[in-house]
């Protein structure tokens, strides 16, 4: 009995008096491959709840578990999704009372075809996003959808002005700015390698922009300029060299990245920075402080 209650396989009666499976809550993984413009959807066994309906794999919370890991888990239960094959990109929940569903979004970084890996599914398809509301959708995921849609395709992406970072904290880094930006990507490393990514709001995304958002897996880059030039960078963080001046590299990226749809973040305290980052294709800003919160010592 212990064993089964550790897994969460049970109803609960949530605040908004509606019963709920999962006694920890519960999780899913929305998979979107950019390749095939599709997500991965699932259609329900006739005798699981709202039957014959179609949704993401997902189920209930072990004890103890985090969200992204209960989706991860549940995914590769149900529809045999490899290890590494997708990347964290935000995380929705759905908060009932007492009950909550975590919906993980994630981009498909290694394609793979689904396979039926338990008696949960009727059938596994890669849904073209455009088609996706023909299909007879299970009505949570359906009143999520029209908030979740709009992510899939909006890679977030961090750039950190490197050198107005270091410059804004006076602990010797004009003796080594070289050592600087190398401890500055470092410390950078450790934040991107985490599995919790970062605080919606931080990226300017918070309940008012899309309700629900909670956390948020970005790319991370680092501009860098001068003796700083050719650190190179890690596995969560590329390093850009600016050829000449940082500010003009930053503008460039961005200008870049949101021609292709990206969500674009610039970390700098620079006003005039922030600006030309603004004109150059939307992006959002955030002073430096608030990254230094956020970095590990």
């Amino acid at each position: 009995m212990s064993d089964l209650r550790a897994t969460g396989d049970a109803w609960v009666t949530a605040a908004d008096g509606e019963r709920y499976w999962g006694r920890f809550g519960a999780a899913g993984l929305l998979a979107y491959d950019r390749a095939r413009d599709s997500i991965l959807l699932q259609h329900r066994v006739t005798w699981s709840d709202h039957g014959d309906t179609w949704g993401i794999p997902g189920g209930a919370r072990h004890e103890g578990e985090s969200a992204a890991a209960g989706a991860l888990r549940e995914s590769q239960e149900e529809a045999g999704v490899p290890d590494d094959a997708v990347r964290a990109r935000y995380t929705h929940v759905l908060d009932r009372g007492g009950w909550t569903y975590t919906t993980l979004i994630a981009e498909v970084v290694d394609p793979f075809e689904p396979e039926i890996t338990d008696p949960e599914s009727h059938a596994l398809a890669w849904v073209p996003l455009d088609a996706v509301d023909s299909y007879e959708l299970h009505p949570a995921f359906e009143a999520s959808w029209p908030l979740l849609r709009p992510l899939l395709t909006a890679t977030p992406v961090v750039i950190v002005d490197a050198a107005n970072v270091i410059g804004s904290v006076p602990d010797g880094w004009w003796k080594d700015r070289r050592g600087a930006a190398e401890r500055l990507r470092n410390r950078l490393e450790v934040l991107a390698a985490s599995t919790d990514g970062v605080r919606a709001g931080f990226l300017g995304l918070g309940e008012a922009v899309v309700p629900g958002l909670t956390r948020v897996h970005p790319d991370w880059s680092m501009v860098v300029e001068g003796v700083a030039r050719g650190i190179g960078g890690c596995s969560h963080v590329r390093v850009i060299d600016a050829e000449e001046l940082g500010d003009d590299t930053i503008v460039a990226e961005v200008a870049r990245l949101t021609a292709v749809g990206a969500r674009v973040t610039v970390i700098t305290s620079d006003a005039e920075l922030k600006v030309r980052a603004g004109a150059a294709g939307s992006a959002s800003a955030r002073g430096v402080r608030k990254l230094l919160n956020l970095l590990p010592d």
